[in-house]
């Protein structure tokens, strides 16, 4: 039996159009249909949103323990963007995934190393795996912008 490690809680309620919440109240945020927006006083968000942001924190880990492993000191920016696609095999939608690395302290070629090897290691990754178009590219910069 495999052993959990970590689970995590959130209820939605109403859809795109409602509410969601982590069980530690966290995460307390109006959804909102992509391309609209909410009331002006009141955050909102999205799914896409939420997953990108969930997406782009576990591949950033999962970079920098591939380059603690490989002895590498690194710095990292993870840059994510989840995007609604017109399904043309049913007519309906389906999701794809952009994920952008950042990083200061290894050459191009070691980067690139890095992101295959991060890639076959995050959850994230591994839950999408042939199920959405994930595009991953890595770029080596001299210093994370703000």
């Amino acid at each position: 039996m495999t052993k959990t490690i970590l689970t995590s809680r959130a209820a939605a309620v109403g859809g795109r159009d409602g509410k969601v919440s982590s069980d530690d109240n966290v995460i307390n945020l109006d959804l909102v249909m992509p391309g609209t927006k909410g009331k002006e006083d009141i955050p909102t968000s999205n799914p896409e949103q939420l997953f990108a942001a969930g997406y782009a924190a576990c591949f950033d880990g999962a970079y920098n323990l591939m380059a603690r492993q490989a002895k590498k000191r690194v710095e990292t920016r993870t840059n994510s963007e989840v995007s609604l696609l017109q399904d043309e095999a049913d007519n309906g939608v389906k999701i794809a995934a952009k994920l952008v690395v950042e990083v200061v302290g290894v050459s191009q070629e070691e980067a690139e190393e890095l992101l295959e090897k991060a890639h076959g290691f995050c959850p994230y990754s591994k839950a999408t795996r042939g199920n959405i178009d994930v595009d991953l590219s890595v770029k080596v910069v001299d210093a994370l912008s703000e």
